[in-house]
């Protein structure tokens, strides 16, 4: 009884007193900021730039002694409460330039990095292809090559795993801010890896310094990592939110409400001419996995997106298995029902705008049975997995 009560005890004591994820910023500080001792050192990061304590970079910097000369902020801003443009400004904790990559440039000029040795990313991603933060680290990449600049990225989690793939790669007309280079809608990645691809794959040439993770695991989702959610915009409120957002983001480029204006945004998704009920029950006879639809009406408030003040009705879309949820899929299977139920109301054609490939957006629209939707990108995903192994920096 007593080996048994022992045993016990000492998996409890491993549960509870598990070391949980060490960021790159944590391993930074524990090998003492080697790479940026003696320089002059710049930093492009927002409210989710943490340590595992929670204190922010710009206060683990300046504490440890580090020569912090400039900041740099991504789409919403330093403390990531902006939802549209954002004007360069003066940070006023540390007195600190504070530049705008999400304002009149989105690639720091020459005259930005006068001045500066190092440039230091810390931003959480959540793994999607059109969520701007990766782009804005691709231009910064490029902008320190062609500056002889230095790069160093702590990395972070991608919080939706390191496993899960899906969607078409982005066509090269289709290129841009929310497409940086062609890769999948969900990218199973890291930004320490995208960025050691980005480098080698498309000759940047930066001279680039990833600090890795310590502990993390591709199979890990936000909630098993041991680090707390910061939101990394304003409507990304939830590790949830950030699972569901490549399937519902996926649409917001036509006319739908994907519930911005309201608690749950990429939780939600209608608009004024739908009917509830009709829509809910159209989405559940595809028994889509991992995945529920229930009807529900909102308006949304307070909001510079669509329907502001507008009645919609729609559905509530709730997780009901992680594992087997296929984002991409479950995203052109609601745009398939919306083009079989409102084809004269729903703007179909706005799809491609964020599947950004042409094939892709046509034949899904045209498909008998959109839960095989998967199989249009089956030989994108296929290159995908040789090209994106190479580049892998977590094997477990």
């Amino acid at each position: 009884m007593r080996f048994v009560f022992t045993m016990l005890s000492l998996i409890w004591a491993n549960v509870v007193f598990a070391a949980p994820v060490q960021l790159g910023i944590d391993v930074l500080a524990a090998r003492k900021f080697d790479v940026l001792r003696d320089k002059r050192v710049a930093i492009i990061t927002n409210q989710t730039g943490v340590d595992s304590s929670g204190t922010h970079l710009v206060d683990v910097l300046r504490s440890n002694e580090v020569k912090l000369v400039k900041l740099f902020s991504p789409e919403h801003g330093l403390y990531g409460v902006k939802d549209e443009k954002v004007a360069d400004s003066v940070d006023t904790k540390t007195g600190l330039p504070v530049i705008s990559l999400y304002g009149k440039t989105r690639k720091p000029t020459r005259q930005m990095l006068q001045g500066v040795d190092v440039l230091v990313f810390d931003i959480q991603d959540i793994g999607t292809r059109f969520y701007t933060y990766i782009s804005t680290m691709g231009e910064c990449m490029t902008a320190c090559a062609e500056n002889d600049v230095t790069f160093v990225v702590l990395d972070r989690p991608n919080p939706i795993s390191g496993v899960r793939i899906d969607g078409p790669l982005a066509d090269e007309k289709h290129l841009g801010f929310t497409a940086w280079k062609p890769i999948p809608v969900v990218h199973g990645m890291t930004v320490g890896e995208l960025a050691t691809m980005f480098n080698a794959e498309y000759k940047i040439n930066a001279k680039l310094i990833v600090i890795p993770m310590e502990g993390w695991k591709r199979s890990m989702y936000w909630d098993d990592t041991g680090a707390k959610w910061i939101n990394p915009s304003p409507n990304m409120r939830s590790p949830t939110q950030a699972l569901l957002y490549p399937a519902l983001g996926l649409l917001e480029s036509s006319n739908v409400s994907v519930g911005r204006g309201t608690e749950t945004p990429f939780e939600l998704l209608g608009a004024p001419y739908i009917d509830a009920d009709r829509f809910a029950e159209a989405l559940t006879r595809l028994n889509l996995p991992g995945i529920e639809f229930t009807s529900e009406k909102w308006t949304p408030v307070n909001t510079v997106h669509k329907f502001n003040n507008k009645p919609c009705q729609g559905v509530r879309v709730k997780l009901t298995g992680r594992d087997k949820f296929q984002p991409v899929t479950t995203g052109c299977a609601i745009a398939w029902t919306l083009n079989k139920l409102y084809p004269d109301q729903w703007s179909g054609k706005e799809l491609v705008k964020m599947l950004q490939n042409d094939k892709a957006a046509v034949e899904v629209l045209a498909l008998d049975d959109p839960t095989k939707a998967r199989s249009l990108w089956a030989d994108d995903l296929r290159k995908w997995i040789v090209l994106r192994d190479k580049y892998l920096i977590y094997r477990d």
